[in-house]
């Protein structure tokens, strides 16, 4: 990569040079974000899985940049038109926005009002125009009267259609209008009146006519305003006022007050409203949902990676149950390791009401399975399920849980689910996948597609190439941040594993299966495809229970396994006394054992891992009840206290289940009683909480909820949310998409 690059990757992120260089390098050998993160923490100065990413964003921008520089300077020479001082500019160039405003004089067009102007030859009057003589403009126009051009009218509209195509390309005069569309832009949107009254329309009615400041503009309301015109109920557009820009221009592009810089005035005008204004707008239009949508994969990211690294139950035997009235509770259990052991139906609720009957079967499956959880889905009867669940004596201690199911039924019916229990119907696969959610949800979800799983906001809107990017760069970063077992793991977990592809994550399952399991992390380079390379990559991340060497079930790299034996060696000890004794890792002083190739961050990470080696980086699962006679949106009445799980969260507020069937929102000027610009500042996906109902809306299904303390029902004085007045905040270092970058590179040019 060349320099200026690195340079600028350096400066806009605020790293050093050799940082950059090194993850250049590490990424161009193939090694992936995770392993960079946590096994080459030297090279990159211990940067996150976060930071590395963004680098490695912005050297792909500039391989692209670089590209298409290749392809401009192929373009402009075969024009015959590539002079040295042009290619010099091309080549320094580090904005994709500054290269495609160089490339525009220059790039084939179709036939255009002046290209046909130029062709009746009138170009000659346009240069003498614009640089606005003393000369009679009518005078000099009849000059160029042909067969082809009747009259001095003619000529001079041609004219004025050259100049106006020279303004149009000027990079100056872009760049001007650049600026004040980031200024001043204003995002507008209004309702096609033969569509007002639709049924559909009603969910835009807060932007039938609605105008407000770009810069403003939250990603969420972008996004809606944009899902409304596609649907053909809403016109949006992003403008400046047109007189604003007319004024801009002329202060540019005229020299004097004579006649000929009459014509160039017209010239301006025309450029801005016939082609400029277009452009610009086409550019902010599209910078704008980039924006938007880099926002809200932001969001649907973070919500997925807190769902992944839910609480697992552990290797426990449980009961899942998929609520339901009509068709009845689909009943399944499942041992310690999630196997499928038995199927039933029970219908406790309406319209068969066999309550007496659905008790006992769950007490008999629960004594013959040895079951010690019940987890229950959140969807349909679900809260009349756990009334049903919590009301059987079993004679022992059952712990109970809700699981969010969401996306289950996806599962349910993917050829994943149906290569794994190709003898069931979608009814007991659902149940199925419920049961290991609650066991370990992350081995369970990474089987669905992300975007199904129901945490994001306008995800079927936004670019569908960059959220599958990023949210399997999460689901990566999820599964090895836990470790994999690689003896109990499905090839559909595997295949997430650092340097593992779908094919070698199937070879290794086949291998384990053939074999018998692995006793080794050194065994894994027995499976086939599985390589040197891969091996370094994934080793670290898989952990092999019971194995005779303890660091093969720890985060430690085997190519670290000589500094732990060295380390119990200066200590007169073993590996596995070393491990078990704390008072023996006392002695061990970590400055001892840095080399030029092993490093303070690699020592510090082995020493925490030989505290508890291969432990569950995630939180315990804690029981959760809902409020007791709280069922449905009339039983909520403003003022009321209950408590309820988080169950989404966007960049305007949060989603909790209050056990009603209809999830509650919380403005984001109610999730504390401080000021917050980021709703996850306060609340996780997930998190139990206490929430203040603030108003119910039945008819269009609505709840309001709060989270601040001291909010109770003396104090509600307004069923309406309180919206407060959001102050300026300091904005956080963040990683610029191509568009952002070059937005951002236009405005620091205005400035310098």
């Amino acid at each position: 990569m060349e320099l200026k690059y690195s340079q600028h990757i350096a400066g806009t992120l605020n790293l050093s040079l050799k940082q950059i260089s090194s993850i250049y390098e590490l990424h161009s050998e193939g090694s992936t974000i995770p392993f960079i993160a946590r096994y080459r923490k030297e090279a990159t100065g211990n940067l996150d899985e976060v930071a590395i990413a963004n680098v490695i964003e912005q050297i792909k921008y500039f391989n692209e940049l670089e590209k298409r520089k290749e392809t401009v300077v192929k373009t402009i020479e075969e024009a015959g038109k590539l002079t040295a001082e042009l290619k010099k500019r091309i080549e320094n160039c580090i904005n994709a926005t500054e290269l495609e405003d160089i490339y525009l004089p220059y790039k084939p067009k179709r036939k255009t009002k002046a290209s046909v102007a130029i062709e009746k030859g009138l170009e000659p009057l346009a240069k003498l125009l614009f640089e606005q003589g003393t000369g009679n403009p009518e005078d000099e126009a009849a000059k160029f009267i042909n067969e082809q051009v009747k009259d001095t009218a003619e000529a001079l509209q041609g004219a004025r259609d050259i100049m106006a195509e020279w303004i149009a390309e000027n990079e100056q005069a872009r760049n001007i209008i650049r600026k004040l569309f980031t200024e001043v832009a204003a995002v507008s949107s209004r309702v096609l009146t033969a569509k007002k009254e639709e049924a559909d329309a009603q969910k835009y009615r807060d932007y039938f006519d609605f105008k407000e400041p770009l810069a403003q503009s939250p990603s969420h309301r972008i996004l809606a305003i944009r899902r409304g015109e596609k649907e053909g109920f809403l016109i949006m557009t992003i403008n400046i006022e047109k007189e604003t820009a007319h004024a801009a221009l002329k202060r540019v592009f005229l020299k004097s007050p004579g006649l000929a810089a009459k014509q160039v005035e017209l010239a301006v005008e025309d450029s801005y409203n016939r082609l400029l204004q277009p452009s610009i707008e086409t550019e902010f239009r599209m910078a704008s949902k980039t924006k938007a949508d880099e926002e809200a994969i932001r969001v649907f990211a973070e919500n997925l990676r807190q769902l992944l690294l839910a609480s697992p139950l552990g290797q426990k035997r449980v009961m899942a149950i998929d609520p339901g009235f009509r068709t009845g509770c689909k009943v399944v259990c499942l041992d310690e390791h999630g196997t499928f052991l038995k199927y039933n139906t029970i219908f406790p609720h309406a319209p068969q009401n066999d309550w007496n009957g659905a008790t006992q079967t769950i007490k008999e499956l629960v004594a013959k399975y040895d079951i010690e959880a019940i987890g229950y889905g959140n969807g349909t009867a679900s809260k009349e399920t756990e009334q049903l669940v919590r009301g059987i004596d079993f004679g022992k201690p059952v712990s109970v849980f809700m699981v969010n199911e969401s996306g289950a039924s996806i599962y349910s019916a993917s050829e994943v689910a149906r290569e794994e229990f190709p003898d069931e119907d979608v009814t007991v696969r659902g149940a199925i996948s419920i049961g290991r959610r609650l066991l370990d949800p992350l081995s369970e979800l990474v089987k669905i597609d992300a975007k199904s799983i129901g945490v994001g906001q306008y995800q079927h809107d936004v670019n569908q190439n960059r959220l599958k990017e990023a949210l399997d760069q999460v689901v990566e970063s999820c599964v090895n941040f836990v470790g994999v077992d690689v003896n109990t793991a499905s090839k559909h977990l595997l295949m997430y594993v650092s340097g593992l592809s779908a094919t070698v994550a199937k070879n290794v399952v086949e291998y384990r299966t053939k074999n018998g399991g692995f006793k080794s992390r050194d065994e894994l380079k027995k499976v086939s495809m599985l390589g040197p390379k891969a091996f370094e990559l994934c080793a670290g991340f898989l952990r092999i229970v019971n194995a005779a060497n303890p660091l093969d079930n720890s985060a430690v790299h085997p190519e670290s396994y000589h500094v732990v034996e060295a380390m119990a060696a200066k200590a007169n000890s073993t590996v596995p006394e070393l491990i078990k004794n704390p008072e023996i890792r006392k002695q061990i002083k970590a400055k001892d054992f840095i080399t030029e190739t092993i490093g303070q961050f690699t020592i510090e990470d082995i020493m925490k891992e030989l505290e508890k080696p291969g432990r569950d980086p995630r939180s315990p699962i804690e029981e959760f009840r809902f409020a007791e006679g709280v069922s449905t949106m009339e039983d909520l009445k403003p003022g009321m206290k209950i408590p309820g799980i988080v169950t989404n969260i966007t960049n305007f507020g949060a989603f909790v289940d209050v056990g009603v069937k209809q999830d509650g929102l919380v403005h984001i000027s109610h999730l504390a009683n401080r000021y917050i610009s980021d709703p996850n500042e306060a609340v996780k996906l997930g998190q139990k909480v206490m929430a203040t109902v603030l108003e119910v809306d039945i008819a269009r299904k609505r709840i309001a909820l709060s989270l601040k303390e001291g909010e109770g029902k003396a104090e509600v004085r307004s069923t309406k949310p309180e919206v407060k007045e959001q102050k300026p905040f300091a904005k956080r270092q963040e990683v610029l998409n191509p568009f952002q970058a070059k937005l951002a590179e236009l405005k620091k040019n205005f400035k310098d």
